[in-house]
């Protein structure tokens, strides 16, 4: 696909620091997105924030959405905010995927996608969206495309814990993916069994250096 042929540039959730500031790897996604836009794509960065730790606050006390500073960089480089959508439901990877079908992709008709994210996370992401975009009832002939970014900023003993738990995660993706093929069956489990949705649900505790990267 050229670099204007796309319907919609999605951008999973990378975290936030401390102080709501972005980190390095999500700043080199958005900048892969600016440059390759186009004038007629949409540009959808991705997640309210994740699980795995408190989001930053604002100085009146309200949470940050990863979403909203990621759109924030973007109008401030330039980019039209008419045409950023900030998606705040999703709190990990298979929400990325989920909200961005629902919420924009099915509603707008968007067909052609490039999804973009850091090397680290770029398999499970692939596995991911292309099992949410292809349950029934299909969607508008959906077309994906990937595309991943350094993964800068990221001490060499965080990234290899960070890559050492997306292949333990891609691997239990791997394992659901064939028993949920409707988007019923996954609405169902997302909300009744998925850690990060269910009620009751309890997150995974992770070490330093895997938070690090969250």
């Amino acid at each position: 696909m050229s670099e204007r042929s796309y319907d919609g540039i999605l951008i999973p959730g990378g975290g936030l620091t401390a102080d709501g500031a972005l980190p390095p790897w999500t700043v080199a996604r958005l900048e892969r997105a600016l440059a390759l836009a186009g004038e007629a794509a949409w540009v959808i960065p991705l997640s309210a924030g994740t699980v795995h730790k408190p989001p930053p606050l604002n100085p009146e006390g309200f949470p940050l959405y990863e979403s909203r500073q990621a759109s924030a960089f973007l109008a401030n480089r330039g980019l039209d905010p008419g045409r950023i959508l900030a998606e705040t439901c999703s709190y990990d990877t298979i929400g990325n995927a989920y909200f961005a079908r629902v919420l924009f992709a099915d509603p707008l008709g968007l067909a052609r996608m490039l999804v973009i994210t850091s090397e680290f996370h770029l398999a499970r992401v692939e596995a991911a969206f292309a099992w949410v975009f292809s349950l029934a009832p299909a969607g508008p002939g959906y077309q994906l495309s990937f595309a991943g970014t350094p993964d800068r900023g990221l001490e060499p003993a965080a990234l290899a814990a960070r890559q050492a738990r997306e292949r333990a995660s891609l691997e239990t993706l791997r394992a659901k993916i064939p028993r949920i093929n409707t988007l019923e069956e996954f609405q169902r489990w997302l909300y009744r069994e998925h850690a990060a949705y269910a009620v009751g649900g309890k997150s995974e505790e992770l070490s330093g250096e895997e938070l690090a990267s969250y």
